[in-house]
């Protein structure tokens, strides 16, 4: 099983149109052209070796917020300070993935209060394929390697990460860290250290060696609490049940769209060159 990070590839497309253009309005035609490109491409790369894609996109409204209201707030915070327009953004994003969900042969996975993250670490969980390729530059799905028969290719460098980490290890030095991208702080720092602009309290080699043994930081402390609000977002194996039970009962009921609506799609957006190529999404 090939499971794309559908959000990340969408997001990254789109900004690889902009960057550097200033205040631009988005070209829906260009974005869903260079979508359907790198689909194209991870098909045709991977397909024979993993099998079949599942495409696993973000709810607007994850359950990690609920659970830590700061979570993602910087990125959200930039998105508001930037040139662009988010909104509209957005909207492109969401017309691209139902079209692809109306008209191509894959699952496209979408889950009220689920980001890709908790569906792909759920469908490796199920242990149903004999392996998974995960499509994504983020690093927390490392993590899920200690499975096994589980790998990771990164779009933007071009190949496979993780294979020489120890993924328990690599996970627990995460959890320790934090990761400023989510807007989680390393287990030093209080709950809105990116919220008011102060410095996270660094910590050191030897610490983050030390923590790595979780028995090692002392129960009841700050630090400990700390170390658990970090383990419930970042550990994988922290997701809710619910979300769990509504990510299995969606893939397994999903009807995957019939190939040919692919061609109707493809003339209907004047995409030529795919239309040529048809053969290399199946």
């Amino acid at each position: 099983m090939i499971l794309v990070d559908l959000n990340q590839v969408l997001i990254s497309n789109l900004m690889a149109q902009v960057r550097g253009k200033g205040d631009v309005k988005p070209n829906k035609e260009m974005i869903r052209h260079m979508v359907l490109n790198s689909l194209r491409g991870f098909n045709v790369k991977f397909r024979e070796e993993y099998g079949t894609m599942v495409l696993c996109s973000d709810a607007g409204s994850p359950w990690r917020r609920d659970f830590f209201p700061n979570y993602k707030y910087s990125r959200k915070q930039s998105r508001l300070d930037g040139p662009f327009d988010w909104d509209n953004i957005f909207n492109i994003i969401t017309e691209i993935k139902n079209e692809i969900a109306k008209s191509f042969p894959y699952i496209v996975m979408y889950v009220e209060n689920a980001e890709a993250d908790d569906i792909i670490a759920t469908l490796v969980k199920l242990r149903e394929e004999d392996k998974y390729l995960i499509i994504s530059g983020d690093k927390d799905f490392i993590q899920l390697q200690h499975y096994g028969d589980v790998y990771q290719w990164s779009p933007f460098l071009k190949a496979y990460i993780g294979e020489q980490l120890d993924p328990i290890k690599f996970l627990r030095e995460q959890i320790i860290k934090g990761d400023r991208s989510d807007g989680v702080p390393n287990i030093l720092s209080p709950d809105d250290v990116f919220k008011t602009g102060e410095r996270q309290k660094p910590i050191t080699k030897q610490k983050l060696e030390e923590w790595s043994n979780v028995d090692n930081i002392p129960l009841g402390s700050e630090t400990k609490k700390n170390f658990n609000r970090n383990k419930k977002l970042i550990d994988l194996s922290q997701i809710p049940l619910t979300i769990e039970n509504n990510i299995i009962n969606t893939f397994r009921s999903y009807k995957v769209p019939d190939r040919s609506l692919l061609l109707p799609y493809f003339i209907e957006n004047k995409l030529k060159s795919m239309i040529e190529n048809i053969s290399d999404f199946w």
